[in-house]
């Protein structure tokens, strides 16, 4: 069996589709969250202003929206999507809206932003909801700290709603991807490890999931990894596969990376040697998984190849 999965995922041709050369007053643009929206593809992409608005420093990213009718080429709305809509303690507090993760449950697109806490330890996971990606409406903190990159499932499981966790973050501690379950996405328990860090060599620091896809042989979970070697910290992007009824069981997993950075515009930029993803889009009629990602904090790209030959992949790496 062949367990080398670099192969499966193809850059596409205009890569960069965004670049934040051509965004005034933008200092970084990376890590979109897609999914479907009727004819659009929409992305969730976090940048980085010039001008710190809330005085906190370095730590300023907000969320805008990015709509495209092809896939390819987008338009980046100038105003910012997420926040927190409340002047109530805490939410002033809340802040850096950035690396959104969405899922679409019934007629509703939930997000998950791991947002910061100033003076707190941090981050925490907001969840809030849209329908049109026009109006957004912020519902609860659903994490305890430090927790990065929680991610829902997109229907529930034997009467119960599930998403991913990735507890720590940011301050060189590691990081693994559990699961937890809630009767409502807001009171979140059965808390249960899934995956560690560190099963190969390229997430050896961390490991951390998107939003599960659903395949007729498992949950098909994009992944991250990191790896520091001494020369520098490289991000790379990976896949597992885990079981429909039991999702905490992992069935699959690719033991190469699917993506790493190796283009002039994945190693050099604002965060050099970095591919980053908040999730993937299945377009299931034609067989295929389009993965938009981050790049050096700097670009938007996109690399598309075979949904099931991703899914066979994992499989065959476990």
């Amino acid at each position: 069996m062949n367990k080398d999965a670099t192969k499966i995922l193809t850059r596409h041709p205009q890569n960069p589709l965004l670049h934040v050369k051509d965004f005034p007053g933008v200092a970084q643009i990376y890590n979109p969250s897609p999914v479907k929206f009727g004819d659009e593809t929409i992305l969730l992409v976090s940048v980085v202003e010039h001008a710190a608005t809330k005085g906190y420093g370095r730590d300023v990213g907000q969320t805008r929206v990015a709509r495209s009718k092809d896939g390819i080429n987008f338009e980046l709305s100038s105003e910012n999507f997420i926040d927190t809509q409340s002047e109530e303690y805490p939410f002033p507090l809340y802040h850096h809206f950035i690396d959104n993760r969405i899922t679409k449950i019934d007629d509703t697109y939930y997000i998950i932003t791991p947002v910061m806490v100033k003076g707190f330890d941090s981050p925490v996971g907001m969840l809030g909801k849209t329908k049109d990606f026009i109006t957004y409406e912020r519902i609860e903190i659903i994490t305890a700290p430090k927790n990065r990159g929680a991610s829902l499932f997109p229907e529930k499981i034997n009467g119960k709603y599930y998403k991913l966790d990735r507890p720590g973050g940011g301050d060189g501690s590691g990081g693994d991807i559990w699961i937890s379950a809630s009767l409502d996405l807001i009171h979140w328990g059965e808390f249960k490890p899934v995956i560690a860090a560190g099963y190969r060599f390229w997430n050896v620091g961390k490991i951390g999931p998107t939003p599960p896809i659903k395949t007729d042989k498992g949950w098909l979970d994009i992944t991250h990894g990191v790896f520091s070697p001494a020369g520098g910290t490289y991000y790379y992007v990976g896949a597992i596969l885990l079981d429909l009824e039991e999702p905490w069981k992992v069935i699959g997993k690719t033991n190469s990376y699917i993506l790493a950075p190796q283009e002039e515009y994945e190693k050099h930029g604002n965060c050099d040697n970095t591919v980053f993803p908040c999730g993937a889009i299945a377009d299931y009629e034609i067989d295929q998984i389009r993965l938009y990602y981050g790049s050096c904090d700097n670009f938007i790209c996109l690399a598309t190849g075979c949904l099931s030959e991703l899914v066979q992949a994992c499989i065959d790496g476990i």
